[in-house]
C-alpha cells in the first residue's frame, strides 16, 4: 500500500556507506598530508643546516622557526659533540615519528 512514507530505497542505503567511505578517505588524506608537511619542514631544516644556509635569510628563518615549533619536545634528546649529527638526530627523530604515526592513523582511518 503506497503512501507518503514509502521509499524505494531502505534507510541509509548504499549512498550513506559511500559518503562515509569518502569522508574517511578525505580525513585519512588530511592526516597523511599534515604528517608529510611536518616531516618535510623538519627534513628541510636539517638539509639547510647541514648545507650551512644563510641563517639571516627570511626563508631559512621561517623553516628553522617552524622546525623548532614542530620539534620542541625532542630538543636535546641527543647531546653529541658534533653539531651536525645533533641537529640530524634531534630533528630527524620527530620527522620519522610524525611520518610513522601520521601514516598509521591515516591507514587506520581509511580502513574504517
Amino acid at each position: 500500500m503506497p503512501g507518503p512514507h514509502s521509499y524505494d530505497q531502505p534507510t541509509g542505503g548504499p549512498r550513506r556507506h559511500e559518503r562515509n567511505q569518502t569522508a574517511a578517505r578525505r580525513t585519512a588524506l588530511t592526516v597523511h598530508t599534515i604528517a608529510d608537511i611536518a616531516a618535510g619542514f623538519l627534513g628541510l631544516w636539517i638539509l639547510l643546516y647541514l648545507l650551512e644556509a644563510n641563517s639571516a635569510n627570511v626563508f631559512v628563518e621561517f623553516v628553522h622557526g617552524t622546525a623548532d615549533w614542530l620539534a620542541w619536545w625532542s630538543q636535546d634528546i641527543f647531546t653529541m659533540d658534533t653539531e651536525g649529527l645533533r641537529v640530524l638526530l634531534n630533528y630527524g627523530l620527530p620527522a620519522v615519528l610524525y611520518l610513522l604515526i601520521g601514516h598509521g592513523i591515516a591507514a587506520r582511518v581509511s580502513r574504517a
